[in-house]
């Protein structure tokens, strides 16, 4: 209990405080992608949080938009010179900051996930959403986009077992080091990763109490 105090006290302290001192670099990246990608500068999404509840995630856009009569269908086709270099530093999260201050987010915690992947888990794979999603996480600072599903997932759970305001620390500082050397940034193969695909509900997972994937939406 003490621990979840201080881990929730010191986010929104750190985010509200990264929000104020950032507002410039945040207005500056709003007109350069307005600029470069049109509007809305921003992309929405719904996503799984803690025990599944659906929130709104949101981030800078690094892609164009899907239009099939210019060839712009997949990701790689998508993806712009502006924004491999936002999702290569993480810059284009910096906008999560406003999901960690309302309190769904985390600074560490799992990555969020769309709700479509609540179906897929296994019983010990759904475990990552006994906390909130955060910002970084364990996997992140793993090896990120270069780890399989089922290792990210492996290591989503370790966190949760073994969380603590130590570990958040490590993470924190890891996370640091792993944008500065910019590992892991895509799946090989891919232009980010690929889609999870798992058999969550063959396996025994009860989403009863879990929300319908929502439509996302951009």
């Amino acid at each position: 209990m003490t621990y979840a105090r201080v881990k929730r006290a010191v986010d929104v302290g750190f985010a509200t405080l990264a929000l104020i001192v950032l507002l410039p670099v945040l207005v500056g990246m709003a007109a350069l992608v307005a600029a470069r990608l049109g509007r809305p500068v921003l992309f929405h999404q719904v996503r799984a949080g803690r025990h599944g509840s659906s929130f709104t995630f949101v981030k800078f856009r690094t892609m164009r938009q899907v239009d099939p009569t210019r060839g712009l269908l997949t990701d790689a086709d998508r993806l712009t010179r502006l924004g491999r270099f936002l999702r290569s530093t993480s810059l284009d999260e910096l906008p999560s900051l406003w999901n960690v201050v309302r309190g769904e987010m985390s600074l560490v915690g799992p990555r969020p996930l769309p709700v479509r992947y609540l179906q897929r888990y296994t019983v010990e794979q759904a475990r990552r959403h006994e906390v909130r999603p955060g910002m970084t996480g364990l996997a992140q600072v793993r090896g990120r986009n270069a780890l399989s599903w089922e290792r990210k997932f492996a290591l989503d759970v370790a966190y949760v077992e073994s969380r603590s305001v130590t570990l958040d620390l490590r993470i924190l500082f890891e996370t640091l080091v792993t944008v500065v050397r910019r590992n892991g940034i895509a799946a090989g193969g891919h232009a980010t990763a690929p889609e999870f695909l798992g058999g969550g509900a063959a396996k025994g997972v009860d989403m009863t109490n879990m929300p319908r994937p929502g439509k996302p939406c951009q």
